[in-house]
């Protein structure tokens, strides 16, 4: 895991910055980290909404330069993206100090923001920029000769991380495949490579309609991007009213988009704007990030109406849609012989996926599967425990999650708050033996706050584990669009086919060995989103992949690995002391790579 380290290491404060930071300690050990002061969020105030008349005229400046974004010649696409990323990167430091401030967050844990936030940005957009210009070199997505494989039983896969000598050299030993529909083989596969841009075809002119997410920085802006250059929309982008003030960064990044007429941008509170444009009949399609309570209502209506409608199979949207919404994020931890070291790390690294984002995020684990015959259970549980509570409390910034948190504690009477609960904070609440068969609410639905429910399943073998968690994920808990597997090497090997069978049974858009299923949002070159299936009747995790930078046409899942033992932590992790040096330093590489800047990232790295 010492490859997938680097992975987040976003950074492009400028050369004062970095010259700053020389000579400063590696930073706070874990006892001055949890004495931290809780920082008050300071949002901006809130921004006017975009009166209907101006929405109006947005559509209509998109309708009619659909068609020439549709039929826009390659050449011209690099260019806007070349400078989409140049000004991204130069609007970085500026969004993650505002996006800190708007968090309640400071010192490390701005690593979050640099990681989730510039990184994401930085990889996808440049990695998307690689592929355009090698389709325009070469005719064909620029892959390695030995990207492609053919699994047993015909299903094709192509390899997609390392994206770079750079990903090579700062993740040893990891990799990502996306795993492609098993109806395409291997002869055909170049039929589904590359978008539009390969077959010699203008795609469909048409206006789509984002709706940004309102917890991750990245997402409403990269979004836009994949429906511009990855589909072919002009875009009218609906910013989240929780994370407003990322508009005005994007309307700088995006600008020559913008000018051009292919992009606008709106704003407002509740649901009256993202309604209103949502049923204009210039817009073509919808994609959204959110949740399943969001998407039905624009799928089937609001009130009572939109339940009449849904139970009827009448729904009020007559337009394509595409969306993200939301899973339990299982981790399944496959029993073995580990030493103490390694029950502590990947007791940091579960805390991660619980807690990245104060557990704000869609790839958070919610349900943690472990077999009840092994030895070490409640050891693993205790340091996970430790961890959990050792971490600093932290404003809870996303609307509503104090009441989500306190209905959840009703709804599992055994949970334990690990921490104490001030105004304005949500410590992490654990419930450490939840009966498999029960019917609980952690089961059933996302509950977007730092909780995770672990269950113990009674198995055989580290075999008949592995078969009967996949089974229950598939079966008991809610959504499909990520998953991680934690095995150690020995068990692994003892595994042999039945761990690569259960990886292929798990229903996930995408799934994890010994790395957070949710890197698979931040690689860029890796697709995100829900397993394939879903319909707007069942819309369970959502319908189709964004990033996507390497142009799969009919992604089944990405699969992830690395290492279980790990040489440098991981800069994502709750517990690095210098995730924001670090991953301050990573997006500068990611967007413009040159050896030099390895150095720097290294030496932080190595003091996490």
């Amino acid at each position: 895991m010492a490859a997938a380290h680097h992975y987040l290491r976003s950074a492009h404060p400028a050369i004062l910055a970095r010259r700053r930071d020389r000579g400063q300690p590696a930073g706070p050990g874990p006892r001055s980290i949890a004495a931290m002061p809780i920082p008050v969020p300071t949002p901006p105030p809130p921004r006017p909404a975009t009166p209907h008349a101006d929405i109006d005229a947005a559509l209509a400046v998109l309708t009619e330069r659909a068609p020439a974004w549709a039929a826009l010649p390659l050449d011209e696409r690099i260019g806007y993206l070349r400078s989409l990323l140049r000004r991204t990167m130069a609007e970085a430091d500026g969004l993650v100090a505002e996006s800190c401030a708007a968090k309640g967050i400071d010192g490390v844990r701005a690593g979050e923001e640099w990681g989730g936030n510039i990184v994401t940005q930085a990889r996808t957009l440049r990695i998307l920029l690689d592929t355009l210009e090698g389709i325009r070199r070469t005719g064909r997505v620029p892959l390695p000769r030995n990207a492609v494989r053919v699994r047993p039983g015909g299903q094709v896969t192509v390899r997609v991380f390392p994206a770079s000598v750079y990903d090579r050299m700062m993740y040893p030993l990891t990799f990502a495949d996306i795993w492609v529909d098993p109806q395409v083989r291997r002869e055909g596969l170049d039929d589904h490579l590359g978008s539009f841009y390969t077959k010699g075809v203008i795609p469909p002119s048409r206006v789509s309609l984002v709706l940004g997410a309102g917890n991750v920085n990245s997402i409403a802006p990269l979004d836009v991007a994949s429906k511009m250059f990855v589909e072919g929309s002009t875009v009218l982008l609906k910013v989240a009213r929780v994370n407003e003030y990322v508009g005005p960064y994007i309307e700088r990044a995006f600008a020559d988009l913008i000018a051009d007429g292919f992009l606008r941008v709106v704003y407002g509170g509740g649901a009256d704007i993202g309604e209103y444009a949502c049923r204009r009949p210039e817009v073509g399609h919808v994609h959204l990030t959110g949740s399943v309570s969001t998407c039905k209502s624009l799928i089937w209506g609001p009130g009572p109406e939109g339940v009449e409608r849904e139970s009827s199979g009448r729904p009020l949207l007559a337009k394509g849609l595409t969306g993200e919404l939301g899973n339990v994020g299982p981790v399944i931890v496959v029993p073995g012989n580990w030493s103490e070291r390694a029950l502590r790390v990947r007791a940091e690294d579960v805390a991660t996926q619980i807690l990245h984002n104060d557990g704000f995020n869609c790839n958070a684990c919610r349900v943690l599967v472990v077999a009840a015959g092994w030895t070490q259970r409640e050891r693993f549980l205790g340091h996970l425990r430790r961890v959990l509570a050792a971490q600093p409390p932290r404003p809870a910034f996303h609307p509503g999650s104090e009441a989500e948190y306190d209905r959840y504690l009703a709804a599992h009477p055994a949970a334990e708050p690990l921490g104490q609960r001030r105004p304005g904070t949500l410590p992490p609440a654990m419930v450490s033996a939840a009966d498999p068969s029960g019917d609980h609410l952690a089961f059933r639905e996302e509950g977007f706050i730092p909780f995770i429910v672990a269950t113990a399943l009674p198995a055989e073998s580290p075999t008949d584990f592995l078969g009967r968690a996949v089974t229950f994920c598939n079966e008991r808990l809610a959504g499909t669009l990520s998953s991680s597997v934690i095995v150690d090497r020995p068990t692994a090997r003892q595994l042999g086919p039945a761990l690569d069978r259960a990886v292929a049974d798990l229903r996930y858009g995408a799934v994890g060995i010994n790395i957070w299923g949710g890197i698979s949002f931040a690689l860029g070159s890796t697709t995100w989103g829900a397993y394939p299936g879903h319909t707007l009747e069942a819309i369970g995790s959502g319908i189709g992949v964004v990033r996507n930078a390497r142009l799969v046409d009919r992604p089944e899942k990405t699969v992830l690995r690395a290492p279980f033992t790990q040489v440098v932590k991981p800069p994502w992790f709750v517990t690095h002391r210098t995730a924001h040096r670090v991953l301050s330093r990573a997006a500068a590489l990611d967007a413009d790579p040159h050896w030099w800047r390895v150095p720097g990232i290294a030496w932080w790295a190595a003091r996490g």
